[in-house]
């Protein structure tokens, strides 16, 4: 008589096997969640589809929303993220460090400007030079984003209040705050369909997304545009308080120009493929795709600590 003990291991082999036979009972595909600025959503959708391309059983999941609030899905949410990609570097340091992240790189620089459409009110009007007169005007509508979720919604106040000193034009800032038509959304994309239905006249931009998107826009002085090294410090005379990590605290920020980064959470944990995807974007073809999107790319790339970086990230930076 053969073993019991034997008959019952080869049936219950036999059942395992006849088990991971049936569909969707293979091993799952490894999911790479990708949190990112709105301003990235083009560009980033464009390389996570290259990115398939070579590693096809990777299940990419990008999710957009303002630099701050992408943050804060990791670090007061909880939510499992394996790149994190912020349109304002300083971000990752004041909100992660040390508890969610040790590293940044900075990949992409960009540039605010006012897009509009031909619906738009004085389109034929508007330039450089005036365009703080139009948005003044009866019944003119612009827009921007919060600047407590998106680093474009407090970039729009630092240009205004810089904007006082360049123009000479004292208390600019707080009559376009105040201005009846003033309108906020949680991020700069957002606004896009409020301008291509004529809800808006314009919205407060950055380049990239004007670009990616086919609207007009007003290019703005290199002064206040927050897109040049050489007015840093200029630029650094703005400041404007966010929201910070707790209720009731908050965060100053200083004008800067525009530097995008991108980290990896410190407990994802697949890090690996999270270094493979951040290693595809700063590429030859990942600065390709961001240059073609409007979003110039800063190479070499530059970090907050090589020492802390992965090695297979150290190449792409000085």
């Amino acid at each position: 008589m053969k073993n019991p003990t034997i008959k019952i291991v080869a049936l219950s082999l036999a059942c395992l096997l006849a088990i991971s036979l049936l569909p969707g009972c293979a091993n799952p595909s490894p999911k790479l969640p990708i949190f990112h600025a709105g301003s990235l959503t083009i560009p980033w959708a464009e390389i996570s589809e290259e990115f398939n391309r070579l590693y096809p059983d990777v299940e990419t999941l990008t999710e957009s929303a303002g630099s701050a609030i992408t943050i804060r899905k990791i670090t007061e949410l909880g939510r499992e993220g394996g790149v994190i990609g912020s349109s304002d570097y300083t971000l990752i340091p004041e909100l992660m460090f040390p508890e969610y992240a040790d590293w940044y790189i900075t990949f992409a620089s960009n540039q605010m400007v006012i897009a509009y459409t031909d619906k738009s009110q004085f389109e034929n009007e508007i330039d450089a030079s005036n365009w703080y007169e139009i948005l003044q005007r009866d019944g003119v509508k612009y827009g921007r984003s919060d600047p407590d979720r998106d680093p474009g919604g407090y970039r729009t106040l630092m240009m205004w209040q810089l904007a006082e000193a360049h123009y000479s034009l004292p208390g600019l800032l707080d009559k376009l705050y105040s201005g009846a038509g003033d309108t906020v959304r949680p991020k700069e994309v957002d606004l896009i369909a409020l301008l291509e239905s004529g809800d808006l006249d314009y919205a407060f931009e950055y380049a990239s997304i004007a670009t990616q998107h086919g609207l007009r826009y007003v290019t703005l002085p290199t002064e206040i545009n927050l897109s040049s090294e050489k007015f840093k410090d200029f630029y650094a005379k703005a400041r404007i308080e966010i929201r910070g990590r707790e209720p009731g605290q908050t965060i100053t920020l200083t004008g800067a120009p525009i530097s995008y980064a991108v980290t990896i959470p410190e407990n994802f944990p697949n890090q690996e493929l999270a270094i493979r995807w951040v290693d595809f974007l700063l590429s030859d073809r990942g600065i390709a795709i961001m240059k073609a999107n409007g979003q110039l790319p800063i190479t070499p790339a530059i970090t907050s600590d090589r020492n802390k970086l992965p090695e297979q990230l150290k190449k792409y930076v000085e």
